[in-house]
């Protein structure tokens, strides 16, 4: 009996002192910042909390040239220039034929490209008179480029009438530089 009564301590003890398998203790790898990183990085004070903590350098953003929406829109609308009208009316004259031609070119050279005509008007008139008259305008220029051969639906129109003024002189020369159709390329829909 007293072998019996050996053994199983003998046993016990040695699950006791062997025990389960311990986990090896890890500790995470510092590393190195890159040179030009450290050497940008300046001396930071540290409290003695702080200190035991380790400190990442953090990478500096990429600057972006950026240009704002407007300023983009306004670049591509004078790419092909603006046509402008007579007094009171919409119908297309001579002088603008031959932008609405180079327009109409373009955009057949472009099959992917559409575009929106802006009619304007000078301040002369109603609000609501106006804003008519800038969409006939923009629509008969529309008419004139898709009888050169481009499709209706990559053209749309729009009216702002007298709310978007070159021009603020009270001068003929100044209403004749409102009224007008402008040309923005790659907003058309659908």
């Amino acid at each position: 009996m007293k072998r019996i009564f050996l053994l199983v301590l003998a046993l016990v003890l040695v699950f006791v002192f062997a025990g389960c398998a311990k986990r090896a203790v890890t500790t995470p790898v510092e590393q190195e910042a890159p040179k030009e990183t450290a050497q940008k990085a300046a001396p930071v004070e540290q409290t003695p909390m702080e200190a035991e903590e380790p400190v990442m350098a953090k990478a500096e953003p990429k600057k972006v040239e950026t240009m704002p929406v407007r300023e983009i829109t306004e670049a591509k609308s004078f790419q092909f220039g603006n046509i402008h009208f007579d007094f009171d009316k919409y119908t297309i004259r001579e002088d603008a034929k031959p932008t609405l031609k180079s327009i109409a070119d373009w955009l057949i050279k472009n099959r992917d490209a559409k575009m929106i005509l802006e009619g304007y008007c000078d301040d002369r008139g109603t609000n609501e008179y106006n804003l008519a008259l800038g969409e006939k305008r923009a629509k008969s220029a529309r008419d004139y480029i898709v009888s050169a051969g481009v499709t209706k639906n990559r053209l749309d129109t729009i009216s702002y009438g007298e709310e978007k003024p070159l021009c603020k002189e009270q001068t003929e020369d100044c209403y004749q530089k409102n009224r007008r159709v402008e040309f923005v390329s790659g907003k058309a829909g659908k």
